[in-house]
């Protein structure tokens, strides 16, 4: 365990504190961050999957050993992460992501998969091809109905990532090595009773303090700003801004709803499918069959006599201790391997509710009732015509289209265009409303690009130019949709007049959050020497929202994850006595905090709950351990970053370019 000293540590346990009174006390609390990307990479689809190539060409953001992270490897992880994120909530977009530290988690969690492998190749720690096959063929979509790996399907979940099958792959041995290194750091991990008492008096304890509100806006100039300010303010932050990058795409779906027609089976192939699946329809002879089995020839006897006498078979073996097998439905040839083939001729002689036997075997001495038949009488090919015709039907049909699409591809590279296209198939263009690249309609919260789309989005936000028409397979073997960028329009910064008013607003609000600061100051000063916070705020002379007196339980506060005041949350982090201040975000003010009164949580030794707090403290002591061990594959390794890279590409996901 690490010393008093270590605050990641105690970041790590105070963030298990938050999900065990999540799960067990009844409080709502908000996942980690970098628990969604563990759940992005390796729900479902293993690793790293996204489809949407750098802007930029290769640009390295970091180096892992003799391993470079590229750009492009870094944006197909962020689509992915954004995908999972909006199948729990739609309205979420890019800037959810940047704004709940995405990007730095993402790197970090590249980076440490990285040195793992590298680590661990490098003290003897391999990952066999079967191993990760086997990683492969956990992925359901793109299992055949046979629940094996159906290669069509893998190669469609490649091309839509934009990976070859060697990168998949090695992500899918980073993800295993990792899993080896860290997977052990909780076994056996016990922690005191003690140490789960004191952190559950941390959780419950409560606060009391005062909160002083100080706007920018009360402190904001009345004189507006002059053409030159505004003028300047915008040409120095057109960044803040900038309007992503937004396109609209125009697309057609089509199936066999285009074929005109499929040739009809032949009686040809009928018969030629009926002879490759003879086995299929050739007639079964099976015996459903419950057997006693005994020890010796004179006991199978005996029972053989007590059932001529008409006892059945299970109350003579439950007379003597012993129990019928049920055996099920068995063909004679199976039944013969586990007995003999003269018990078998006999028993498939026999009719139905006959005991037949005693008979030798490897197992003792047999008795064997036959409980019914269950043959199956076969199909001749009239019989199987249907179903052969059906068949044949949908395999004609599957070409058909296979055929059709391929005639597609050739139309596109002679230059047939997307209304070209559907003219010929009688079909209508859809195009959609301007969308930004996390599937977002611009401009309309809350409204997001048609569910059809998913597939193809992320390509078609990486097609360089309008108009450039694509054919994809949606739903293997059954629906294509062919689709273009039908207006790309870049990202930049509105003209000036049309966000004029909103610049003032900002310029206003810029220097009334200076003043603002200065007012805090006042109130702080005049708080550390006694002077209540209603009085300090009165001498300021501005009518300003009264003070917020409160009283809380830290549980309270942390139950609003996300939504929890930040005046709040300085509460608890703050000693008693402490006067201190916090800028409100985007200069829209300050606060002055203060905490008057700090009361210990109690906890009785027997609390119920402790049980589940310790198995929480457990998984944050493993957590720790992890992280140290992280730290200490990196140091061996060597990694870098590159800041500057890093900071451009975190600009171009904010702006789209």
């Amino acid at each position: 365990m690490v010393g008093a000293g270590s605050l990641p540590g105690e970041r790590a346990m105070l963030q298990s504190f938050r999900s065990f009174f999540q799960s067990k006390w009844g409080v709502a609390m908000t996942l980690g961050f970098v628990a969604l990307i563990a759940f992005a990479f390796a729900s479902g689809d293993v690793a790293n999957m996204g489809g949407l190539g750098s802007a930029g060409g290769k640009t390295t953001l970091a180096k892992v050993g003799k391993e470079k992270i590229e750009n492009a490897e870094v944006e197909r992880s962020v689509q992915t992460i954004l995908t999972r994120m909006r199948q729990q909530d739609p309205t979420v977009n890019m800037a959810t992501f940047l704004g709940r530290n995405g990007l730095e988690d993402l790197l970090s969690y590249l980076i440490d998969r990285k040195a793992a492998r590298q680590w661990g190749q490098r003290h003897g720690i391999y990952i066999g091809d079967r191993l990760i096959d086997s990683e492969i063929a956990k992925i359901t979509r793109i299992q055949a109905p046979d629940g094996k790996v159906d290669p069509a399907l893998y190669r469609q979940f490649l091309a839509e990532r934009g990976m070859t099958d060697a990168e998949f792959r090695k992500e899918v041995a980073e993800d295993l090595v990792a899993r080896q290194l860290t997977g052990a750091n909780q076994l056996g991990l016990r922690l005191p009773a003690k140490i789960s008492m004191r952190y559950a008096a941390v959780i419950l304890e409560r606060r009391k303090g005062a909160i002083v509100t100080l706007p920018a806006a009360a402190f904001a100039p009345a004189a507006p700003p002059s053409e030159a300010e505004i003028t300047g303010w915008y040409n120095g932050r057109k960044g803040d801004y900038a309007l992503p990058e937004r396109r609209t795409i125009r697309y057609i779906t089509f199936g066999d709803n285009v074929l005109k027609s499929v040739p009809a089976s032949t009686d040809a192939e009928i018969a030629a499918l009926y002879n490759a699946n003879k086995a299929k329809y050739a007639p079964t002879d099976k015996r459903k069959l419950s057997q006693l089995v005994l020890p010796t020839e004179a006991a199978a006897k005996a029972v053989a006599a007590e059932i001529a006498g008409g006892k059945s078979l299970e109350a003579s073996a439950g007379a003597k201790g012993l129990s019928v097998a049920n055996l099920g439905s068995m063909e004679k040839s199976a039944f013969a391997l586990q007995s003999t083939g003269d018990a078998a001729n006999a028993v498939f002689s026999a009719p139905t509710g006959k005991v037949a036997g005693p008979f030798k075997s490897p197992l003792g001495w047999l008795l064997v009732r036959v409980d019914g038949i269950d043959g199956n009488p076969g199909k001749t090919l009239e019989q199987a015509r249907p179903e052969l015709v059906k068949q044949l039907a949908e395999d004609k049909r599957r070409a058909a289209i296979a055929e059709f699409s391929a005639k597609i591809e050739d139309d596109l590279a002679n230059g047939a265009t997307l209304p070209d296209l559907a003219k010929d198939m009688g079909l209508q263009v859809q195009e959609t409303a301007p969308l930004t690249a996390d599937g977002n309609v611009f401009g309309k919260p809350g409204l997001t690009a048609p569910k059809e789309l998913a597939p193809i989005l992320q390509a078609a936000f990486t097609m360089e130019g309008e108009r450039q028409a694509q054919l994809t397979e949606t739903e293997p073997g059954k629906t294509f949709m062919i689709y273009d960028a039908g207006s790309i329009t870049p990202a930049a910064p509105p003209p000036l007049a049309a966000i004029r008013d909103q610049v003032i607003a900002d310029i206003q609000l810029s220097k009334g959050a200076k003043a603002a600061k200065a007012a805090a100051e006042k109130v702080q000063t005049q708080m550390q020497k006694g002077v209540s916070a209603e009085a300090a705020l009165a001498s300021l002379g501005v009518p300003l929202p009264p003070v917020d007196r409160v009283e809380k339980a830290r549980m309270d506060v942390q139950s609003q994850g996300q939504n929890a005041s930040k005046p709040e949350l300085l509460l608890f982090s703050m000693a008693k006595g402490k006067v201190r201040l916090l800028a409100a975000p985007r200069n829209r003010g300050w606060y002055v905090v203060t905490v008057s009164e700090v009361i210990p949580g109690q906890v009785a030794p027997n609390d119920p709950r402790l049980a589940g707090l310790q198995e929480s403290l457990q998984g944050a002591f493993g957590k720790e351990y992890d992280d140290q061990l992280s730290n200490a594959m990196r140091t061996e390794i060597g990694t870098t970053r590159n800041e500057e890279h890093i900071s451009a590409l975190k600009k171009r996901l904010q702006t789209g370019q």
